[in-house]
């Protein structure tokens, strides 16, 4: 009786054709790796292109067009009451800032709905515009520099709670002895940066956590870059583009704007306006004495 087809076992030859070589694997189609971007957040509280043209206008003047490099930039909406925009215009005036919107957080769904039609990623709230968290809050990130902070409220643990077994570890101190040129950018994940070198106007250092500059500073300097409200940055020769804390930040355009600061030795924090609680802080560029 013939048996299925599905059953059918034919024997090989002798002579067969030996069985072809294993083809050697091609290259994965695609990959993912973690990796961390500066990215810039930009507040608004109007979307109106007339007023963010005004605002860009005002902020940088006629440097805005290069300013930052065509990097990134994430839209805070928080302050927008507008329920749609005309998001091909906003990109636009963005863009005359060298900023290149890539995604929205925060706002009304109403207006983030709008914003996913025109193709922008709508994301939470990211790492810098959130509240520090309580383990960086106590590392000892301040006490390592031998400059004294201004006064601040602190509170001191009551007699009966123990003391904690071990302080929480932080990442070591990047270190950089090398001058950073235009468009280098260098980013200390959880914790300091040290520069010994020149940073050049267009260059960019960043950390978690303070930036130190033993150096003349003349790029862009952004430090507690996960939140980190009190962080800070030090310079010997103040000269910079913009410098930034936990994403508050402030731009000098012209030498002018350093009045008696340029080329000085400079600390910038930020400090709390205490008569208004729930008011932003602001950043504080002050002297440094280095004696």
């Amino acid at each position: 009786m013939t048996q299925p087809a599905s059953q059918i076992s034919l024997p090989l030859s002798d002579q067969s054709t030996p069985a072809a070589a294993p083809i050697e694997s091609a290259p994965a189609t695609i990959d993912f790796k973690g990796i961390s971007l500066p990215v810039m957040q930009v507040a608004l509280s109007r979307l109106e292109p007339e007023q963010i043209a005004a605002a860009v206008k005002a902020r940088f003047g006629k440097n805005a067009a290069g300013f930052f490099d065509n990097d990134a930039a994430v839209l805070d909406l928080n302050k927008v009451e507008a329920d749609s925009a005309d998001w091909t215009a906003v990109k636009a005036q963005l863009a005359g800032a060298s900023l290149q919107l890539v995604a929205v957080y925060g706002g009304n769904e109403a207006l983030l709905a709008s914003a996913r039609e025109a193709g922008l990623a709508v994301i939470d709230a990211p790492p810098v515009s959130r509240a520090t968290p309580k383990t960086k809050e106590q590392a000892p990130v301040a006490e390592a520099s031998t400059v004294t902070a201004p006064a601040a409220k602190t509170e001191k643990p009551a007699a009966s709670v123990p003391a904690p077994a071990a302080p929480t570890a932080s990442a070591a101190a990047m270190v950089i002895d090398k001058p950073l040129r235009s468009g280098q950018r260098i980013y200390a994940r959880g914790g300091d940066l040290v520069v010994l070198a020149m940073v050049s106007a267009g260059a960019e250092v960043i950390a978690d956590g303070n930036i130190h500059i033993y150096a003349p500073l003349r790029g862009r300097a952004l430090a507690g870059a996960q939140g980190d409200q009190k962080a800070r940055i030090f310079t010997t020769s103040f000269e910079a583009e913009l410098v930034s804390i936990a994403g508050v930040y402030r731009t000098f355009e012209s030498p002018q704007q350093f009045g008696k600061l340029a080329g000085q030795p400079v600390q910038v924090s930020l400090i709390a306006d205490e008569s208004k609680p729930n008011a932003e802080p602001k950043l504080n560029v002050a002297a440094l004495s280095t004696r």
